[in-house]
């Protein structure tokens, strides 16, 4: 597995990449899975949308930027969280609810999980591009995932509102799973920044043990 592509002009074709094949085969049989099994399929719509954006956009940019092996890796795990909790809606997720009745906690925190592993899975994916796809100088890249974290968490939170309140009212509090938390948007963009600002500190401190970039 390639842990930094930052300094390196090797390109693999992703068919020759078995890692990649592997994991683009993984996910889309989770997927098609989620779908089939989903209870309500109207809300796995509405949560997968930006999903498949995001999968078009990794194919496209794949023929102009490549990301480490890793990154990849990240990325999937964090995509396959995702759709696992679209599959239920995250307030019912199977998983969260055995966290919640298993340490007797207030709510299904499934999607406290989710919106810290945007942070922490996806803020090494954005210092790679970074660093290859625009030059930036290195402090930027290690800025940036901070603060796009922060700017991407709050724009969420707006998409969601405007999806559950004035386009898709009746699917609008299973598409949010508030669960009657007034501050819930806040602590979602919180645990999302303390991912990134985590992941952030975990990568600069293997970068100079490695002495990799």
């Amino acid at each position: 597995m390639r842990f930094s592509n930052a300094v390196s002009d090797f390109r693999t074709p992703a068919s020759k990449n078995p890692l990649l094949l592997g994991l683009m085969i993984a996910f889309g049989a989770l997927w098609i899975a989620t779908l089939v099994w989903t209870p309500d399929p109207a809300n796995w719509i509405l949560e997968n949308a930006l999903v498949i954006l995001g999968v078009i956009g990794l194919f496209i940019g794949y023929r102009y930027l490549q990301l480490s092996d890793l990154s990849y890796l990240l990325i999937f795990v964090y995509l396959a969280l995702h759709v696992y909790g679209a599959m239920h809606t995250y307030a019912e997720n199977p998983f969260g609810a055995w966290l919640q009745e298993r340490f007797d906690l207030q709510r299904n925190p499934y999607d406290r999980i989710v919106h810290f592993s945007f942070g922490f899975l996806l803020a090494y994916p954005m210092r790679e591009l970074f660093l290859i796809g625009l030059k930036w100088p290195p402090w930027v890249a290690w800025a940036l995932p901070i603060e796009l974290t922060l700017s991407i968490g709050a724009a969420y939170e707006l998409v969601e509102w405007s999806v559950a309140d004035v386009f898709f009212p009746e699917q609008g509090m299973a598409f949010l799973g508030t669960q009657g938390d007034v501050w819930d948007a806040q602590k979602d963009i919180f645990v999302a920044f303390l991912g990134a600002v985590l992941a952030t500190t975990i990568v600069s401190w293997l970068k100079r043990r490695l002495r990799i970039e």
